[in-house]
């Protein structure tokens, strides 16, 4: 009988925690969706797979889950002090806010399927929760943790919530003013550390709404509090999100919560790391920011961006490269090539099946390691001792989780008269000893999605898309 226990890192607790079904029949998952006014990048999309991989890791085993992940369409983020993205963005292409906004939510959506990654059960936007929002303001000013400040602004009051810096470690009295890079004028807050709930329209014109506060428009944090109680019925088993919001955002969200419904509003709160690409943090000033987009252009399967970040553990920092994409989308060619071949034979056998599909499932079930998983499947893929049928079926069985689409048919390509040309010129010099044309055309080719391989036999060449 398969174990169903899975366990993953809570950052609150500082350790690993079981995932609990609190109602005994689904588990409650929320995860902090995209601000819908750019593309997401492939940082965001491993914190956006590490919700995909826990869903399926419990349906395997026989949970039922809601997965609720919000769509931030309104409200300005903490470090929007200057300048609201969302209205930015629409000034620089010239449209409405709302419809910059369905534009980039309908690309998230596009971006998640070719990274196989399952829907939510839904995906509330922001914008269409404003009622929700207001309400649950309303209860904080009642029970005395917020309040209007002299801008016409409504606060949480920090002070007034015992446990605050429970998830990120910070601690009230160790916080300096200017930690939280939210605009207010001078003397508006009671006290620096406390953040805004509904902020005055100002002199803004767009995205707002009326309040009983006036016109205004949410802040960031209270949109996941609304959210997450309302459509998870007042508890979370589980909270995802990437690192950088575990403070301020899911430690302001967590005390806005549980003030409104008097006790712990999320059993387990769990966070990806941070994505390097070539060694630096993606930024739009650096110039290196990576869209799956740019993975197609170079033709690279954009599951092989799903295959790099499985080979790190999800709360490991990850440095991603062109060269380790490029050896991801070999390896993904390889094995469904593989499965493929495995597939013509017939002799299964089924206990030794069901004792790697275990092996793979604990490995899977230990705070999702990934890396000595996939390492199983290389071992499984050379194995002498396995038949091709057998290894056919934990390949199935296990890619039902991991997600890669490994049973998906290979395209079949024809290589151009041209291309078929660069071939036979690299052949010929490297039959003449002309290295350095030959390491040319070879270069030429691999740009063109073909990859040459020498060996005693002479060249041989296969297609890297």
């Amino acid at each position: 009988m398969i174990d169903t226990k899975i366990s993953l890192f809570d950052t609150k607790s500082r350790q690993l925690q079981p995932l609990v079904c609190s109602d005994g029949k689904t588990i409650r998952v929320y995860s902090c969706g995209p601000t819908v006014y750019r593309d997401a990048h492939v940082g965001n999309l491993r914190t956006f797979l590490l919700g995909d991989l826990i869903t399926r890791l419990a349906k395997y085993l026989g949970f039922e889950v809601s997965f609720i992940q919000n769509i931030t369409d309104v409200g300005h983020m903490s470090e929007d002090f200057v300048e609201d993205k969302m209205l930015a963005q629409a000034k620089a292409e010239s449209k409405d806010p709302f419809e910059i906004a369905r534009i980039y939510e309908g690309r998230f959506h596009k971006d998640l399927a070719k990274l196989n990654i399952n829907p939510a059960d839904k995906y509330p936007k922001a914008s269409e929760c404003i009622k929700l929002m207001q309400d649950l303001i309303t209860e904080l000013i009642e029970k005395e943790y917020a309040y209007m400040g002299t801008d016409n602004c409504v606060y949480f009051s920090a002070q007034s919530f015992q446990g605050y810096g429970a998830i990120s470690g910070n601690r009230l009295d160790s916080l300096k003013p200017g930690h939280r890079f939210e605009y207010t004028e001078d003397g508006a807050k009671k006290f620096h550390a406390d953040w805004a709930l509904w902020k005055s329209a100002g002199n803004r014109s767009e995205m707002i709404w009326d309040s009983p506060w006036g016109k205004g428009f949410p802040g960031w944090h209270i949109e996941c509090s609304a959210m997450s109680l309302h459509y998870l019925n007042n508890f979370v088993d589980l909270h995802l999100g990437g690192i950088d919001l575990r403070f301020p955002h899911h430690e302001d969200e967590r005390a806005q919560s549980n003030a409104a419904i008097g006790s712990e509003s999320v059993a387990m709160w769990v966070h990806g790391e941070h994505l390097l690409f070539e060694g630096r943090k993606m930024a739009k000033s650096s110039g290196n920011v990576v869209l799956v987009s740019d993975l197609e252009a170079k033709h690279i399967d954009p599951l092989a961006l799903r295959l790099c970040f499985l080979e790190n553990r999800y709360r490991s920092q990850m440095d991603l490269s062109w060269d380790s994409l490029k050896a991801a989308h070999l390896l993904l060619q390889r094995w469904r090539s593989k499965t493929l071949s495995w597939q013509q034979d017939s002799k299964v056998d089924q206990v030794l099946a069901e004792k790697w599909i275990t092996d793979v499932l604990a490995d899977l079930q230990q705070d999702l390691d990934t890396p000595r998983a996939l390492q199983k499947l290389r071992s499984l893929e050379k194995s002498e001792e396995v038949t091709d049928a057998t290894k056919y079926q934990i390949f199935f069985k296990v890619d039902q989780i991991l997600g890669l689409n490994l049973f998906r048919q290979i395209d079949q390509k024809v290589a151009s008269s041209d291309q078929l040309q660069l071939l036979d010129k690299r052949a010929e010099a490297r039959q003449q000893g002309d290295y350095e044309e030959s390491d040319r055309l070879r270069e030429l080719l691999q740009e063109q999605g073909i990859a040459v391989k020498d060996s005693k036999e002479g060249q041989s060449w296969e297609w890297i898309i």
